[in-house]
């Protein structure tokens, strides 16, 4: 399941749970460096969860890559891209304090 949706992933989740799946057989992808706080959730509940980098010629990767960014813009208000900025400057501040 590709998705970087947290409803999306609810939701199949649910689903896998409802229908009595093997959490050994479904695998969720991202993009690397999109929805990391998702894939860690995924991982640390037994989900097979992986970051793909996408490759290949520039002329290729780069179109693809532009029309990741412009679906992803489009939701950057969302509640869940709002929720994943709070957590990345919460673990950057974390970060930053003295021991």
């Amino acid at each position: 399941i590709a998705s970087h949706n947290q409803d999306t992933i609810e939701m199949a989740t649910q689903l896998m749970r409802d229908l009595g799946k093997d959490k050994g057989r479904v695998y969720f992808g991202q993009l690397l460096g999109m929805a990391d706080h998702l894939t860690f959730t995924l991982a640390k509940h037994g989900y097979k969860a992986y970051k793909y980098v996408p490759y290949g010629p520039i002329d290729e990767v780069v179109p693809y890559l532009i029309r990741r960014t412009q679906e992803n813009s489009a939701i950057l208000g969302s509640p869940g891209v709002q929720m994943e900025r709070r957590m990345v400057g919460e673990e950057l501040l974390r970060r930053l304090r003295p021991f």
